[in-house]
């Protein structure tokens, strides 16, 4: 078995222009390794104060018992609110409750049986793209995950025009859109230009105008009583309950635009990393495709199964959970505290960042035996279950758990499943190195050799 790929760690002490440099290209090495087993860590920068909770107890009090004090900072929306406008990701406070009262319907457990076949489809549609011989992982799952997001929010493939269009002049913004500008470092008032380059702000403005077309569409479709009973037409009608307002066509391009950004690059991220770990770890890889084999009916058959097929498949989903631990693909979670704290015995001043780290705590050395190993059976312990309580954060928790979570999970069991039960995945070239800038990817691709089973 090989040991999964960490990144390089700084020294404890660079100076400051090093470690400006270092973060600007990638967030996990700009971090010591001593944060694996600390329980709490302060930097201080001229222009920047903050904390990094590695504590369960610090945790649970920022993100579940007082969400409200710590809201998230709003140095995470400078890199992004050109694409995102004043989407639920990055809103706080009235805002944020009216957006998720909104949104949160589309994805109950009920919702999510009803996007099954979609899945299913998008699913044999990434297996038959791939073919025996090299296969770049990241750009392979990402078109899978693309896909499961326009089949199961607006019914369409990803082969469709517009949403190919999307998809396009998405991968070019995330070459464009570095993860940090001046805000992000600097608090400056909102009047000073952010400096985003023009390509940057040439696809944001095309993605944009796209999923406005496609968002306007969809409207007019529901007005005229041919929408078809997708997401979309899902939280365009579903009514706050509160004030009775539904989401107009220029929120909905927001929303849509967090949508398509959280669960496909996400996903995407998530799945090539389980793929690479599949593939050097043959034996588990075989297991799973064992596993796969409750899916030979309707494989053959070509029709979907039913969404409790899902239950079938309990392997597929701790391999998964094991690549959320060690690859969680936000890898930072960023508030700000609101008012003074005091977090082991030291002063948390208004205006501090504090930073909860899914991937320091998924590897948190006073948390889990063996942090840094690919071992899905673990799931099966049963001291597991208090360690993911107190370290498994791969989406969030609290009032802002991703709402798609469930989602998440049953997308990727499923095409997991269905790419191991048809194909074999082997290691192709040098180990990736993983690098966090919005999501955990490898800054040298994931590169795998493909065989038919």
């Amino acid at each position: 078995m090989t040991r999964p790929p960490m990144p390089d760690h700084r020294p404890d002490r660079v100076p400051l222009w090093r470690h400006v440099a270092m973060f600007r290209r990638d967030i996990l090495s700009t971090q010591p390794a001593k944060l694996y087993r600390a329980r709490m860590a302060e930097f201080r920068l001229p222009f920047l104060r903050s904390f990094m909770v590695n504590e369960p107890d610090l945790v649970r009090l920022v993100l579940q018992e007082r969400p409200q004090d710590f809201p998230k900072s709003a140095r995470v929306a400078e890199g992004l609110r050109l694409l995102l406008g004043n989407s639920v990701f990055l809103t706080n406070g009235a805002t944020w409750a009216r957006q998720r009262r909104m949104i949160d319907p589309a994805f109950e457990g009920g919702r999510l049986r009803d996007t099954f076949p979609a899945m299913w489809a998008a699913a044999q549609a990434s297996a038959g793209r791939i073919a025996p011989g090299p296969l770049d992982a990241e750009a392979a799952m990402s078109h899978a995950a693309a896909d499961v997001i326009f089949r199961t929010l607006f019914s369409v493939p990803i082969e469709d025009a517009a949403a190919a269009a999307v998809y396009a002049e998405f991968r070019a913004h995330q070459a464009a859109q570095p993860l940090m500008n001046l805000g992000a470092l600097l608090p400056l008032p909102r009047w000073v230009p952010r400096l985003h380059s023009r390509r940057a702000r040439a696809t944001a403005r095309r993605i944009r105008a796209l999923i406005t077309g496609m968002t306007a569409a969809r409207a007019q479709a529901i007005a005229d009583g041919t929408a078809p009973d997708d997401l979309a037409t899902k939280i365009m009608t579903t009514t706050d309950p509160e004030t009775g307002d539904r989401f107009d066509t220029a929120e909905m391009v927001d929303q849509v635009a967090i949508f398509f950004l959280a669960g496909h690059e996400t996903s995407a991220s998530a799945l090539a990393w389980a793929l690479y770990l599949l593939a050097t770890h043959p034996q588990v890889q075989d297991d799973l495709a064992a596993e796969a084999g409750v899916l030979d009916p309707w494989l053959d058959s070509g029709a979907a199964p039913d969404f409790g097929v899902l239950s079938k498949l309990p392997r597929t989903r701790d391999a998964f959970r094991e690549t959320l631990r060690l690859y969680p693909p936000v890898p930072m979670l960023v508030r700000e505290a609101a008012r003074r704290a005091r977090f082991r015995g030291r002063d948390v001043p208004p205006g501090a960042q504090v930073i909860v780290s899914p991937w320091h705590m998924g590897r948190n050395e006073r948390i889990w035996p063996d942090p840094h190993a690919f071992r899905p059976a673990r799931w099966q312990e049963p001291d597991t279950r208090a360690q993911a309580r107190d370290g498994y954060l791969p989406f969030s928790a609290g009032p802002r758990v991703c709402t798609g979570a469930g989602f998440a999970m049953a997308e990727a069991v499923l095409i997991l499943a269905t790419l191991l039960r048809r194909l074999r995945f082997a290691p192709d070239g040098p180990a990736p190195v993983p690098v966090a800038h919005l999501t955990v990817r490898s800054g040298t691709g994931i590169h795998l050799r493909v065989d038919q089973r």
